[in-house]
């Protein structure tokens, strides 16, 4: 995350290891740091070679891949601009024109500028005659947590964002402090493989993994929501996820596509008023 002296990234320098040992580490350079896989990875705004040998060598790991990134390039060259979806224009934080949603893009998986989470927000947006005031909401794999303050920006009286990675659940917190929705969104460190969140909500958002959507969908517990927005995934990937949909799921009501993205929209009109098609 952006802390003082820095107000934007420019080059960024990552470093890979192997191991979890690492204890969490505050340094003036850090931009952020999580676990993956057994493995954990370190990402600062200058190169800091001597710190991560020695902290391999404290803690009784091993180095075995670094780079040195133009930030521009970290998700697949996704430029960082602001953009306007219905009323609602998003801007990276070092903007300083119009925006109604603010964020700290960080280094993130799903940094809120990638053309999955743009086409789950414009789906948002377009549903949003179909959500009372004062829906609930569940975003799963919350990354930055654009989606979750979408959804707080359109009338949400609570939402329930959740990731794996540590580090997205920092940013989720402190983008949602930029935004005055930190007493709307309620963040949630979990494995969803391992672990649900209460789904009887209103909307699910989920921009998740096409594997995890699977996963996701051949859970009982996981059909519980009024609405769902689900994205993530390219076309040859949508056989095998219709192939996991439960024997009765919930109407398939829209498929929309940006760039090489997808996303489904399914409700069940039968679980309450919120909800009309």
């Amino acid at each position: 995350m952006l802390k003082p002296p820095y107000s934007q990234y420019s080059r960024i320098y990552t470093y890979h290891i192997d191991g979890t040992g690492i204890p969490d580490i505050d340094y003036p350079d850090l931009i952020g740091a999580w676990v993956e896989d057994d493995k954990t990875i370190i990402v600062f705004h200058k190169p800091q070679n001597e710190l991560v040998e020695k902290l391999c060598h404290q803690y009784n790991c091993q180095l075995f891949y670094q780079a040195d990134i133009d930030y521009n390039d970290w998700e697949m060259g996704q430029e960082v601009v602001p953009f306007t979806i219905g009323p609602l224009t998003v801007a990276p934080i070092w903007n300083k024109d119009h925006a109604d949603i603010r964020i700290d893009p960080s280094v993130v998986f799903g940094n809120g500028f990638h053309p999955s989470t743009r086409l789950c927000l414009e789906t948002l947006v377009s549903l949003d005659r179909m959500l009372a005031p004062g829906f609930t909401g569940l975003d799963l794999g919350c990354g930055t947590g654009l989606l979750s303050i979408g959804l707080a920006r359109l009338g949400a009286s609570s939402v329930v964002a959740v990731d794996h990675n540590s580090l997205a659940c920092k940013v989720t917190k402190q983008n949602a402090l930029y935004n005055n929705s930190q007493k709307t969104i309620h963040v949630k460190q979990l494995d969803l493989r391992k672990e649900l969140p209460d789904t009887g909500v209103d909307v699910i958002m989920a921009n998740l993994h096409h594997s995890l959507l699977v996963d996701l969908f051949n859970s009982p517990s996981f059909w519980q929501a009024k609405l769902y927005i689900l994205s993530g995934f390219m076309p040859n990937e949508e056989e095998q996820l219709l192939a996991a949909l439960p024997d009765k799921p919930p109407t398939f009501l829209e498929r929309r596509s940006m760039d090489k993205w997808r996303v489904w929209v399914l409700g069940d009109t039968s679980k309450g008023k919120n909800f009309t098609c």
